[in-house]
């Protein structure tokens, strides 16, 4: 529970305050009173009754009219007996929960007095806890999985050579095509940067091209060894920064490509809609300066020196990798009734079973706040946040109340919906998926709390996980020197922390989920905010 006091009120939230104010400006002199309770658990929001004497002839008209469509629409229900929708309604989940004025004007309009719209919080944790308990997924044939994209499945070899530590294979690469290898590459367009790295690329390879030992030219390809997957405002930017003052991690050049999850099917922002096509050798480009420095490095070498290059790993962090499967909706069509037929995981599992899986998590109200701050550009307040996580809740417990728990979390239409993204902190549901295809020690997860409190054995976790050689204390002194990256903007901070409402409301939410993500990974840390628990 939120820990609320039976039988009292709270003070009316600055947000729907804004929103009585600009109803004052209605020719009739409704008065419109709106204040979030929390009561038994509920959140709510309250409208005074209409005053009769004030109906003229013709708001007795609307009056009649409204009845009139209240029946007709009551007549739909029992007709179509489909408790997910009436005739004559939208999708719940385009539905606006927090739109009060809006809802309160229309109201006045049919004459209707309306007492009160709930988002009942203890049903709808009853509800997720509930629903929490569902069998693994069915993880998709090979055979189907690789018939999806053949070029990919026939360019990335079943195999890696075996003295490299990098998933890497030998790819020929014709004369011709040295002169101007990245020249059609998409990444270079949007990254001065990795724009800068492919012509330094290009002018060694010209004059140095690499051969094999049959006399074939060719070039080392690879990919990444490890990957960091999520979340998003979980401190992945400067873990991978950290990472790459790893004399054996340092060729790595772009930190979130966001190939796996969006740009191989042709989007870079879905609300953008379809853009172009990233192809498979956009990405493996990526990783051609850790490939690069491997082969070439590794030519008149001693023995001991070749096992050192060898040693080299790629990666990369893109934080979409853990959740993100919206495009097969944009694709195929968004079947409300089904969820995603294939996952990002399967694809990476099936042509690299061996990769190595990091997850960054943070406090799930405080991802969500960050987020907010970090995306919406304009009018931010803490108000505003608190309205817009009511909205994304009651838009989930709509969700929720004809699907299940899973389809839900992975919605693209109530993704879209939501104000706030919500789901992403719903931690649990992604990993057990990702759990499906990988085996648990392959997956380190992390909570940001800890690399914020104790940066440097924190980060020597993740060195341990991937397998590196340690760094001397000079390096390792250096690495946990300056400030994070990708912080809170300082006009951002003014607002300060969430109001207290919102952030119970939040934990009371997230609570089901972090119970069971503190089980799985046997890790009371994981629980957060409800740490009273007692340890099993």
């Amino acid at each position: 529970m939120l820990g609320y006091n039976h039988g009292t009120i709270a003070q009316s939230d600055p947000s729907v305050t804004s929103m009585v104010e600009n109803g004052e400006k209605s020719h009739i002199r409704t008065f419109f009173n709106a204040t979030y309770a929390y009561l038994h658990g509920m959140v709510c929001t309250r409208w005074p009754r209409v005053n009769p004497r004030s109906f003229s002839k013709a708001r007795a008209v609307v009056f009649l009219l409204g009845l009139t469509l209240t029946f007709l629409i009551t007549a739909s229900y029992i007709l179509a007996w489909d408790k997910r929708g009436l005739l004559l309604t939208p999708s719940p989940y385009y539905l606006k929960a927090g739109n009060a004025s809006a809802n309160a004007t229309a109201a006045l309009a049919l004459g209707i007095s309306l007492k009160r719209t709930c988002l009942n919080v203890t049903q709808l944790v009853r509800e997720i806890r509930l629903k929490l308990e569902y069998p693994p997924r069915r993880v998709p044939d090979e055979k189907d999985i690789i018939r999806t994209d053949s070029h990919l499945f026939s360019t990335i070899p079943r195999q890696f050579l075996p003295n490299i530590k990098s998933p890497c294979w030998y790819e020929d690469f014709p004369a011709e095509k040295s002169r101007d290898p990245y020249g059609g590459n998409r990444y270079t367009v949007r990254s001065k940067a990795f724009k800068g790295v492919c012509d330094r690329l290009t002018h060694a390879l010209r004059r140095r091209p690499l051969r094999r030992q049959d006399g074939k030219m060719s070039r080392l390809r690879c990919l990444p060894y490890f990957y960091i997957i999520g979340q998003p405002k979980c401190g992945t930017t400067d873990l991978f920064h950290r990472l790459l003052q790893h004399p054996d991690v340092k060729f790595n050049t772009m930190k979130e490509p966001h190939w796996w999850t969006r740009k191989r099917f042709g989007y870079i922002r879905f609300k953008d809609g379809f853009q172009e096509i990233y192809s498979l050798e956009d990405y493996l480009d990526l990783f051609d300066l850790a490939a690069y420095n491997i082969q070439g490095s590794s030519i008149g070498k001693s023995r001991k020196d070749q096992q050192h290059v060898a040693k080299f790993i790629t990666g990369e962090a893109s934080a979409s990798t853990m959740w993100d499967n919206h495009a097969w909706s944009y694709l195929h069509g968004d079947q409300e009734e089904a969820e995603p037929p294939f996952l990002a995981q399967d694809f990476i599992h099936t042509v690299q079973p061996k990769a190595k899986i990091i997850i960054m998590l943070r406090e799930p109200a405080e991802r969500l706040y960050s987020d907010y701050l970090y995306f919406k550009t304009a009018n931010k307040s803490t108000e505003d946040f608190h309205q817009k996580v009511l909205e994304s809740m009651q838009a989930f417990q709509s969700c929720l109340s004809a699907r299940s728990l899973r389809s839900c979390v992975y919605s693209t239409s109530l993704a879209n919906s939501m104000p706030v993204r919500l789901n992403l902190g719903m931690y649990i549901v992604f990993l057990l998926d990702w759990l499906t295809v990988f085996q648990r020690e392959q997956i380190l997860v992390l909570r940001l709390e800890d690399y914020a409190t104790n940066l440097r054995e924190t980060v020597q976790k993740v060195f341990d996980f991937l397998n590196v050689g340690p760094l001397s204390e000079q390096a390792a002194a250096t690495l946990t020197k300056g400030p994070m990256s990708n912080t809170r903007r300082a006009v951002d901070r003014i607002l300060g922390p969430m109001l207290p409402s919102t952030q119970k409301l939040l934990w009371e939410f997230h609570r089901p989920f972090n119970r069971k993500l503190s089980t799985v990974l046997n890790e009371r840390s994981f629980l957060w905010n409800d740490m009273s628990i007692p340890a099993s």
